[in-house]
């Protein structure tokens, strides 16, 4: 299929009309910057980058990128203590033209509190949406510094990494004979909240004037201003990746510290590796003693000069056959073979939030129970679909099917058992008392089965760990992402045969921005010719935009 774009006189990258703005160039351009910047840091020439990082935050490019970002993310609608959102075209257009670095001073947070699986809340800070947009700004000039610099065995909010690459490389580090058996689990008291601001002010690369607007912002609670003497405030874009440079550099110190020598003609290999998700981080050792008498006051030392402490209560040090828990996920060895399974704590609080829709729920239809259930469940099993989940996904389908049973039960207390499960349960091929009912509401749904999702349906497939070293604003990794790509939507588009192909058709690339659309949640199948000119509902007459791309597409009523 080849898509053509006609477009009587092509919108210039500096248009002040928001569905003017030429996006492709947008992209290639800072692309182009993001480039020159890694480049120049592997030849070891900081005042290049500094001036690059310069042309790229004063750029119309970036600035237009940066509000784009903000006004898409799920917190597009959370206003900041000025109450604002840019919500249209012209008030985003107008947005791009006030990031100016001249005069510019970051406004208060607005405090919120957000639920922890502890019971515990966790204080968010959100910005106004013209700091956000200044924080993507200069994320666009940092991250490339922070992807190149950055430890190799990093994998939190890192692009193109994932828990599931953490987990990969615990397998790697766990998984043969010869493996450290003793793991220190690391815990940092409070990371966002005590990062030492003077710190952060001396090393990160960036505006310093900026930076420390940012960090010494405060924040408004029930119309009260609070100062902050310390720590990034969870909540802004950029607080992630400060937190990360924060802790970068650790990895380093370890592996040169402990890295292999030869002591009386043996070569001695002290079995420590570094793996860090965010402020999670673990790291191995041949004994007890090694990680309590050496690594642990290597860590503290490090992490002192930061403002930050190892949590007392939570760090200790465990052995292999014991097993440990890392981001969600069990990792025990059993007689000698390293298994990989859901933690405990990590199924009981998937179920108790299950239980509570089911439990809020009492009154709703059996359709919108089971749409509210769905997405809870999958997620849930694809996150662990890389690891050994089967007999974990059907004790859980288990319970929820319990829980499903009392809710109908209830509904119809004066009912017989047989007569509930006519009303509420079908057979499906094979299995019977599967909770589920017929479609209502849209023409497409009507009359089809919607059924409750069975984790146990959700195929284990082993997870290809990122290569350590790869950097995506390194054009020489370019094919390797593009690959890895190409793998995740064929495996998440396998059963959507006629998206896959047309995704592959386009290369993957949405045909406006010329961008890839790496998640099957950011699209709009297009009609080519729309369906009230005679249309067809064929993949031959569609094609995969972006949602901003979409908007673009029909504001300017372009020809595809």
């Amino acid at each position: 299929m080849t898509v053509k774009l006609i477009i009587a006189g092509a919108p210039n990258n500096q248009s002040t009309d928001w569905h003017d703005i030429n996006w492709s160039s947008c992209h290639a351009e800072v692309k182009k910057l993001q480039n020159r910047i890694v480049k120049a840091i592997q030849d070891n020439r900081w005042n290049k980058v500094k001036v690059l990082q310069r042309l790229l935050t004063h750029s119309f490019n970036g600035k237009a990128l940066a509000v784009k970002r903000v006004t898409e993310n799920h917190g597009k609608r959370t206003p900041g203590v000025d109450s604002e959102i840019w919500s249209t075209p012209q008030a985003r257009s107008k947005a791009i033209a006030s990031l100016k670095e001249r005069g510019y001073k970051p406004l208060p947070l607005r405090r919120i509190y957000i639920p922890k699986s502890n019971g515990k809340k966790r204080p968010l800070g959100i910005p106004s949406m013209r700091d956000r947009a200044m924080q993507a700004l200069h994320l666009l000039a940092l991250e490339p510094i922070a992807e190149t610099t950055g430890d190799k065995n990093s994998y939190g909010f890192r692009l193109k990494r994932s828990t599931a690459d953490a987990i990969g490389q615990c397998f790697t580090t766990f998984g043969t004979k010869r493996s450290a058996s003793w793991i220190l689990e690391a815990d940092i008291e409070g990371c966002f909240d005590n990062i030492n601001h003077q710190w952060l002010i001396d090393n990160i690369p960036m505006n310093k004037k900026i930076l420390q607007g940012w960090l010494q912002a405060g924040f408004m609670k029930k119309n009260v201003f609070y100062d902050i003497k310390a720590g990034t405030p969870q909540g802004g874009i950029i607080s992630p990746i400060l937190a990360n440079m924060a802790l970068d550099g650790l990895e380093g110190i370890i592996n040169h510290t402990f890295k292999p020598r030869r002591i009386k003609g043996v070569i001695n290999t002290f079995g420590v590796n570094f793996i860090r998700y965010a402020d999670d981080f673990i790291i191995s050792g041949k004994s007890e003693e090694l990680l309590n008498d050496e690594v642990i006051p290597l860590v503290e030392k490090f992490l002192s000069e930061r403002g930050l402490n190892l949590s007392q209560e939570k760090t200790r040090i465990t052995h292999i056959n014991d097993g440990f828990d890392f981001l969600g996920q069990n990792i025990r060895k059993y007689n000698g073979k390293l298994l990989i399974k859901p933690a405990r704590v990590n199924i009981k609080i998937f179920l108790d939030k299950i239980r509570n829709v089911i439990k809020r729920n009492q009154a709703a239809k059996q359709e919108e129970l089971i749409a509210t259930l769905n997405p809870i469940i999958v997620g849930w099993a694809n996150y662990h679909q890389h690891i050994v989940s089967k007999d974990v996904f059907s004790k859980a389908y288990s319970q929820i099917w319990r829980c499903l049973w009392n809710w109908s039960k209830r509904r119809h207390p004066n009912k017989s058992f047989t007569w509930i499960k006519a009303k509420y349960f079908i057979r499906v091929k094979h299995r019977n008392w599967i909770f589920a009912c017929s479609g209502s509401g849209t023409d497409k749904r009507k009359d089809q089965i919607v059924k409750v999702i069975n984790p146990t349906d959700t195929k284990i497939i082993r997870h290809i760990k990122v290569k350590a070293k790869s950097n995506p604003f390194d054009p020489k990794w370019d094919d390797y992402f593009k690959h890895r790509l190409s793998n995740k939507m064929y495996l998440t588009l396998k059963k959507r045969q006629e998206t896959l192909l047309l995704w592959k058709k386009q290369e993957g690339k949405c045909i406006i921005c010329k961008q890839y659309i790496a998640d099957h949640k950011e699209w709009h199948a297009h009609h080519i010719i729309p369906k009230s000119q005679g249309g067809i509902d064929d993949y031959s007459n569609l094609t995969l935009l972006h949602s901003n791309c979409h908007m673009q597409v029909h504001s300017r009523k372009l020809k595809l």
